[in-house]
């Protein structure tokens, strides 16, 4: 319109005709060659140079100019607070390490929607990428060109409480499952670190939780309803298409849109947790005096010919003393899990059971309360406060929105204390001796639900790379979980890295999906999930540990064992300069465990972990070694059938798993 009026301006002084004007300066004039339009132009030259010269300098100010600390994530956005489009959504993940902007984002709120958004992407050839509670640290679920989000389908469809069998939508959350269906005194067999993903999304990756006699959660699907753009709704099962089931139960969301879930539950159980402080001596001490132990149990038992004597103990032992510990934790524990503390000897060991129906839960009075725990922290913080920020010296400033350190938790002060100078490995160091000195005065007992107890408070916004390797046989442990944490610890001290606690480490069993991380075809493998992470403030390493399960009181012959680690870094911090710091150092210290650990100890990273190389080279070696682990070739051609316009695909899986155009 403006463009319009302007013309119709430009036309109507075209047009008129010239009013006689007298010249004021008629000498000058002649002595001038330039025509009174090149002068015209040389004015509207000189106004646009202005104008350029405006811009640039309020650019150069604006990028140069000393803002305060608090206010230097505002230079490096510079649209940060321009409004956007009110059909353009912005969907980021979790740890806010990956974002897009899509105009495609559906939520469907009942199948019948889903199927046919499903079927009209598919004619259309458009984009509809399954995203679930955005939790993943790589994004996995993102996609610009579309994304479909169950949310609005999170309905519980079928309880059988006798069968302790349940069906759900897919878009329920995990938390939310658990609370609808506590009347009916069920509960999910395990669960992963916190409660908000979505069911579909929570299998789909290989998620995990703790106990060597408890599966990935994957393992708790019994049946899938996929609604696949080729084949439309389909139902998969062990019975109906058992290869096609595996593969869609840890499908990364490529082989259908997880619709239903059925889930195998538990009997509801209130759990006694313990937490106490090891180190490294005492656990490994404790290996050599099991072998003892053990011999002489086989020894008296083969000698009385108690054959149910060896049974039972056969799980608990092992004649090779690099096993013993974790096997003897695993066996008499439901629940357990290490968390190591970098830069100190201190070993955290946690375990949950049942509360006993005889004895009830144990009668402990703790020897220091929660607030005598954490006040070396708050004056340690205080103390950082005053050192890092001069005109900070309270706990509470009144002239910002500081929150009141006594209502912190634990994992919050920590990422405050580590936000102070995130790359110091002196002050990584004292902050890490602080939580183990935290630990040592909160050693003692608390009972809860499983859904309350089995969960752990993971810390702010994380880089996470977690990987997982083998480690033996049960019968025959390698070592090479302990193996690898001493060759961790040693890595970070060695090459001087800020790596925050805890390295966390815990057990399951085996999974049959072909496509998960602890994937394994015989049913004694053992995986151990270990997942370090290095946090924005500082580096963190934070383990978690896959073990395989056995079933009590009957003999397994383990023949092979894996293990998971991943490092993380948090990204407790707004401020963008710094966390492209902590990025980089984070990819610096991945680099590191994948040159000097990964191919020693055949360790491959889990599925909402893994970042995409952009070298091509290195992404090339990544799609060869992945080919080396998992059922790529079955996955694909599951794939080229259910999706073969690759709607649900994105920019992952398709570097991850290229398809060729032709079949």
């Amino acid at each position: 319109m403006l463009r319009a009026f302007s013309l119709r301006r430009t036309l109507h002084l075209h047009l008129k005709p010239p009013k006689p004007v007298k010249d004021p300066l008629p000498l000058i004039r002649p002595l001038s060659t330039a025509s009174p339009s090149s002068s015209s132009d040389a004015e509207i030259r000189k106004y646009l140079g202005y104008a350029a010269l405006f811009l640039f300098s309020g650019a150069a100010t604006y990028y140069s100019f000393p803002f305060s600390d608090s206010a230097k994530h505002k230079k490096a956005q510079l649209f940060r607070y321009a409004p956007l489009p009110e059909d353009l959504h912005t969907v980021s993940n979790w740890s806010g390490t990956h974002e897009v902007q899509t105009r495609n984002f559906h939520q469907p709120e009942n199948i019948q929607e889903l199927e046919n958004l499903v079927k009209e992407a598919n004619e259309k050839r458009a984009k509809i990428r399954p995203v679930g509670s955005g939790l993943s640290p790589n994004g996995i679920g993102l996609a610009r060109a579309g994304m479909v989000n169950l949310a609005l389908m999170d309905k519980v469809l079928e309880v059988d409480k006798e069968k302790k069998i349940v069906t759900v939508q897919a878009g329920i959350r995990v938390q939310e499952l658990v609370d609808e269906i506590k009347q009916y005194g069920l509960t999910l067999q395990n669960f992963a670190s916190i409660r908000e993903q979505q069911i579909g999304g929570i299998i789909q990756v290989g998620a995990h939780g703790t106990g060597a006699n408890l599966p990935p959660i994957d393992e708790q699907v019994i049946s899938l309803k996929l609604v696949t753009p080729a084949k439309g709704t389909i139902e998969v099962s062990k019975e109906k298409d058992p290869e096609l089931f595996y593969l869609a139960r840890c499908g990364l969301g490529g082989l259908g849109v997880v619709a239903e879930v059925t889930l195998q539950c538990v009997e509801r159980q209130e759990l006694v947790e313990h937490t106490a402080v090891s180190n490294i001596k005492e656990i490994k001490r404790n290996h050599k005096n099991k072998v003892q132990v053990f011999n002489n149990s086989i020894f008296a038992a083969v000698a009385l010919k108690q054959t149910f004597f060896i049974r039972k103990n056969l799980f608990a032992l092992s004649p090779w003393s690099s096993g013993i510990a974790y096997l003897k934790l695993l066996s008499e524990n439901k629940h357990v899990k290490y968390l190591y503390i970098p830069y100190t000897d201190t070993v955290v060991v946690v375990r949950c059971n049942p509360v006993s129906k005889w004895k009830g839960p144990p009668k402990f009075k703790p020897k220091y309360t929660t607030d005598e725990a954490m006040q070396h922290v708050r004056d340690f913080y205080r103390e950082s406060c005053t050192k890092y920020r001069a005109d900070e010296t309270t706990a509470k400033s009144p002239d910002n929105d500081e929150p009141d350190i006594n209502e912190l938790s634990f994992t919050e002060l920590r990422d405050k204390l580590l936000a102070l100078d995130p790359l110091n490995k002196d002050h990584v160091i004292k902050v890490n001796k602080a939580e183990a000195e935290f630990w040592r005065k909160s050693e003692g007992y608390r009972v809860g639900w499983a859904d309350e107890i089995l969960g752990f408070d993971c810390g702010g916004q994380q880089w996470v790379s977690e990987t997982c390797f083998p480690v033996g046989a049960l019968a025959k442990p390698s070592m090479k979980d302990l193996e690898y944490i001493d060759k961790l610890k040693q890595l970070i001290e060695k090459e001087d890295i800020p790596a925050p606690a805890p390295i966390e480490q815990r057990w399951t069993t085996r999974s049959r999906s072909p496509m998960s991380p602890a994937y394994s075809p015989a049913e004694d493998e053992i995986f151990s999930w270990m997942y370090n992470h290095m946090p924005a403030y500082s580096n963190s390493i934070f383990c978690n540990a896959y073990f395989k399960q056995f079933k009590p009181y009957k003999h397994h012959r383990l023949d092979y064992i894996a293990i998971l680690v991943g490092i993380i870094m948090y990204l407790p911090t707004t401020d963008a300069r710094q966390r492209k710091d902590i990025t980089e150092e984070f990819f610096h210290y991945r680099h590191l465990t994948q040159t000097q650990l990964w191919d020693q100890y055949s360790a491959y990273e889990h599925w909402a972990k893994i970042e995409v190389p952009k070298d091509k080279e290195e992404l090339a070696a990544l799609q060869a070694r992945l080919r080396k682990r998992f059922a790529v070739d079955s996955y694909n051609k599951a794939r080229k059938e259910l999706d073969p316009n690759r709607i649900l695909s994105n920019n992952i899986l398709e570097k991850l798993f290229p398809l060729s155009d032709t079949a």
